[in-house]
Parts: C-alpha cells; sequence; structure tokens
C-alpha cells in the first residue's frame, strides 16, 4: 500500500497495515522500507541480531561487499537527562558527590551499552546551574539548596563532558531560557544571587507558582545570552539545546493571558506598532537569531538544537489538530528552521504512528518539507509514555521502534532521533526496552551524523601499524599531526568484505582474529526474513583505520595488506 510519505505501517495490535491521511511530498512503501532495512542490517553486522521493527523479524550481521568500503551507518540517538524535579539525575537533591557521580556514570554506560551516541543534559532548569557559574546559584535539584556547592566539590557539567566523551558521547548542554522558577519549587528557598532577589522586575509570577522572565524585555535577551555564552565559551560542549518552554503553556496561569501588561505599555508608548501577539513572536525571533549568529563566532563547531512542541499550527498539515504553539507559545517554530537559525530540529513528536489528528509520519514528513536549508532533522520520541493509558500516547516498545524506522525513511541521509527521557530506560518495569532496541533499531553502532555547514574537510588519516601472529592481526595508530579525531574505525575485509568497529578517542589499538568463518546470507519470507549461515574459515586480507571528528567528518580509507 503507498500513501503520502508511505503511511502504510504495521500495526503490532491488528496484524495487518493501517494507513493514514496522504499528505504532498511524494510516496515512501513502508513494507518497502522495513524490507530494505532488513536488508542493510544484514549487510551490516557481524552478529546475529534479531530485530522486530514494527512485528518484522529481521537479523543482522556487518558486513559490506569490499569493492564499495561503506561507512558505518550515520544517526543521532540522544536521550533527554533531565534534572528539573530531579526528573533523571540525580536521583533526589543533596546526594554526596560520590553518589552523584556514580548514577552518571551509571546512566552513560547505560547509553553506552545501548549503541547511544548523545546525551541532552539539562544545566539550567530555572535560572540555576549545575555547574560552576559566575552568574546563577548552584541548583536546589543538585545539592538540596540553592546557591550551596557539591561537597567534596565538583562541576558536574565538566564531569558529564569529560564521561560522554571518552565513550564517544556527544554532551549536548540543555538550558531553559526563561523560566525562573518551577511551580514544585515554590518553597524552595532562592539564593540571594538568584535573578528573583536580584532582579525582580524582569519576572512575572504565574498562578500555579512559575516565575518566568518577560521574553520582550532586552535585559532579559541579555541576561540569558550571558549565560549561555559563558558555557559555550568555558566548556568543551557539542550543542546548546532549548525545549518548548518559551511563554509558558496557558495552564500555568490558569489560562489567563501572560501577565506583561507594564512592557506591553512602555512598547506602545514607545510607538511601536506590532499587535501583542506578534511582538512577543519577535522578542523570542530575536533572541533565537542572535544567540545561533553568537555561538557561531565564538565556536563554529558547536551546534545549536531546537526541540519545540510538534505542532507548529492546526491544520499544517491538513489533518492536523492540536496546540496552536504559534498563539499559544509564541513560538514561531517554523521560521526558525526556514531561517536556518539552527543546526538540528528536534519537534516533539510524542504521538504514535497511527494517531491520525498528531501522526508522527505526518508532522515530521511537514517538518522536513519545511526544512530548507537542510538541516539535520532529529525528532522527540516519547518513550516517558510507555506506561500511559491514552491510546493517543506512544505505549509500546513497537511504536517506539516503528518511529524509528520511520524517522529513517522520511528523513533519508542522517537521520536521527530524541528520547524523553532517560529514567525509562533503567526503570525495573521496561527492562525489556533496551533490549528491543538492541535487537532492532539499535542492533549496530552509530555515528553522529555530520553538520556540512558547519565544515566539510574530513581530517587527515591516522598513522597506522599492523603486527601479525599466527592467530591474531595487532593495529595500533597514531592521530595525524595536530588532529585531534572524536572516533575511530576499524575496517577489516575477509572474503572479499568488510566489517568495522568503532572505538572511542582514548582507544588507539585493535586486535582482529586472523581468520573468520566467512558468512552467507540468505533471505526468504519474500525478502523479510534474514538469515546467515557460517561458511568456510576464511583469512583477513586488508585492514583500514579512520578518524573522524567532532563534526562527523571521517577521513579517507588506507588500505594496509596483510602477509
Amino acid at each position: 500500500m503507498v500513501l503520502g510519505f508511505g503511511l502504510g505501517v504495521w500495526n503490532p495490535i491488528a496484524p495487518g497495515f493501517c494507513s493514514v491521511q496522504s499528505v504532498p511530498g511524494g510516496g515512501v512503501n513502508v513494507a518497502n522500507l522495513l524490507k530494505e532495512e532488513a536488508e542493510r542490517l544484514a549487510i551490516m553486522k557481524w552478529k546475529s541480531a534479531l530485530a522486530m521493527a514494527a512485528g518484522l523479524a529481521v537479523t543482522a550481521p556487518a558486513v559490506v561487499p569490499a569493492e564499495e568500503i561503506q561507512g558505518p551507518m550515520r544517526e543521532f540517538r540522544g536521550v533527554w537527562v533531565a534534572t528539573v524535579a530531579n526528573i533523571d539525575w540525580p536521583s533526589r537533591p543533596g546526594l554526596p558527590t560520590e553518589t552523584q557521580q556514580a548514577e552518571a556514570i551509571a546512566i552513560l554506560d547505560r547509553m553506552e551499552e545501548l549503541n547511544m551516541n548523545a546525551v541532552v543534559f539539562q544545566i539550567r532548569p530555572m535560572c540555576d546551574a549545575f555547574y560552576d557559574s559566575p552568574y546563577e546559584p548552584w541548583s536546589h535539584y543538585l545539592t538540596g539548596e540553592q546557591g550551596k556547592a557539591p561537597e567534596p566539590f565538583y562541576d558536574p557539567l565538566e564531569f558529564w563532558v569529560e564521561e560522554s566523551h571518552k565513550r564517544g558521547m556527544e554532551l549536548h548542554t540543555w538550558f531553559n531560557p526563561y523560566r525562573a522558577r518551577h511551580s514544585g519549587a515554590r518553597n524552595v528557598t532562592l539564593s540571594p544571587d538568584h535573578i528573583q532577589n536580584t532582579n525582580p522586575e524582569l519576572l512575572v509570577e504565574l498562578a500555579d507558582g512559575h516565575l518566568w522572565m518577560i521574553p520582550t524585555e532586552q535585559a532579559v535577551q541579555d541576561w540569558s545570552i550571558r549565560v549561555v555564552m559563558d558555557v559555550v565559551e568555558r566548556y568543551d560542549i557539542d550543542a546548546v539545546h532549548f525545549d518548548d518552554y518559551f511563554y509558558p503553556y496557558a495552564s500555568y496561569n490558569n489560562n489567563v493571558d501572560f501577565p506583561d501588561d507594564d512592557s506591553w505599555q512602555a512598547y506602545l508608548d514607545g510607538g511601536g506598532t506590532m499587535t501583542r501577539s506578534d511582538w512577543r513572536r519577535n522578542g523570542v525571533n530575536v533572541f533565537m537569531e542572535r544567540l545561533y549568529t553568537e555561538i557561531k563566532e565564538a565556536k563554529p563547531h558547536v551546534k545549536f538544537g531546537l526541540s519545540p512542541f510538534g505542532i507548529w499550527r492546526p491544520g499544517y498539515p491538513r489533518q492536523i489538530q492540536g496546540l496552536d504553539q504559534y498563539e499559544a507559545l509564541f513560538a514561531d517554530a517554523k521560521l526558525w528552521l526556514n531561517e536556518g537559525w539552527v543546526d538540528y530540529y528536534t519537534p516533539q513528536l510524542y504521538w504514535p504512528i497511527r494517531l491520525v489528528p498528531q501522526s508522527f509520519p505526518v508532522l515530521l514528513g511537514w517538518w522536513q518539507e519545511e526544512n530548507t536549508h537542510n538541516r539535520n532533522m532529529w525528532p522527540g520520541i516519547g518513550t516517558h509514555t510507555l506506561d500511559a493509558t491514552n491510546p493517543t500516547r506512544v505505549h509500546s516498545y513497537d511504536d517506539i521502534v516503528s518511529n524509528i524506522m520511520v524517522t529513517r525513511g522520511i528523513v533519508g541521509e542522517n537521520p536521527g532521533h530524541v528520547h524523553f527521557s532517560m529514567r525509562w530506560f533503567q526503570n525495573p518495569r521496561h527492562t525489556g526496552l533496551g533490549e528491543k532496541l538492541l535487537e532492532a533499531a539499535y542492533a549496530e553502532p552509530a555515528l553522529v551524523p555530520p553538520s556540512p555547514w558547519l565544515g566539510d574537510t574530513p581530517p587527515d588519516p591516522p598513522r597506522v601499524e599492523v603486527e601479525r601472529d599466527d592467530e591474531s592481526i595487532h593495529i595500533s595508530w597514531a592521530p595525524a599531526m595536530g588532529s585531534k579525531p572524536f572516533r575511530y574505525v576499524v575496517y577489516t575485509e575477509q572474503d572479499n568484505r568488510w566489517s568495522y568497529e568503532i572505538l572511542n578517542r582514548n582507544e588507539t589499538s585493535y586486535t582482529a582474529p586472523l581468520s573468520r568463518r566467512s558468512r552467507e546470507i540468505i533471505t526468504s519470507g519474500q525478502g523479510l526474513e534474514v538469515t546467515e549461515v557460517e561458511g568456510e574459515e576464511v583469512r583477513v586480507g586488508r585492514i583500514a583505520v579512520t578518524a573522524v571528528d567532532r563534526l562527523g567528518n571521517e577521513s579517507r580509507q588506507v588500505l594496509h595488506n596483510i602477509p
């Protein structure tokens, strides 16, 4: 069944394919998409892995023909680590430093086990800091007392950056640009150097206890940009990340309009002519453009990513219903993407494929059509709704795998996604979630896709030495002069096919068996079931080692014959 964007999707509840309305942009047959994905995985993985991709079984060994040495899979596999209200880390405020660090290591080790490659770490939940900031106080969620440093002292952001990079993962710093107090923290004593106590004129209080900065105020824009740029300049981060909190959701103020009357009146008294809605949106737009420009001027390789609410406006595309963020949050998320003020976009598409009014593939297809600067499109996946009884939410492992597979089909080259949030990969009720992903979507490791508009010059290949004995090949290497690779890829050829391993920046040697049994790929069931069988023992004939830089560019492959 061919529908717009290939929206014939396997339904794990009722066998068969369920359709949603087609939208402009061409058709992709999802059955063929899943078949091609199965065959690609079969070619790219040595070890067998049973993959359930929306109900279809696939086995995946990682090898490719020698005449076409295909590089590793490219896919952004991120997860949000939320610190507000201690959602993901630390498990509660005030833990000793060693306990906080142990919990962080457990998160990163689990991510590494699952072949993830990026962590989106919240460091400013409410005008406070999970790092040693000269401008804002230490977070209550970290130490139990706002303004109090960790004991014994350490800088959590430095720790997370270093430990993430050790594992070959990117570290994206997640800021809330305007929230100054969460409703759940209304009884927390704010530090004397918190903005509520130093500059209360820049804030308003909402009915539910939130404190919110006034986005149209120039001093607010200056404040938040100063905070973000301090982190960009002082830490070895890979990206700055904002989520969907621009103006607050109406429910935070009992559905009463945002209380910025004084600022609005000052604008009118100064001769302003915009409507109030346009004035609010313009304040956010100016902030976004300015921040993107300043990040690139300071460190061009640091990415800027946004994760807006998943619907721009109802009716875009036609079948879509839901919140109008353009009017409710005063967030013109379409404009920011159209203008290229981002390096990656993560619209929060927390809905299953089968839901027509908020269809995951229909919305993703629309956002991709609006991606006129060809930035990376990595949607947010609602992993946090697994326990929801509401049928409009993602609620099964198959839903998550299907969202990932459909993203690969719609985005095409350089796909990706971000899970909300990490706690669901450590939840005892959902131990099968990680295993499901390893069987299917994450059966092989992946490199983060490149961002060629930030730089596309590949690094020089590393200097490689190869030794062999009767049983093994010993490969060692060093980076080229002046080069600082982020990761390495080791390729080995056997039986005219290539396999690969992705290694981290501190790994500079690799031992491979001199010979392996050959593999044959056998398909059945109209090509949807792919298995491998062992053949004769065959020696490794050639190897190559490549370097991958911070922007995902891979060096050329220099082949070495094995005598």
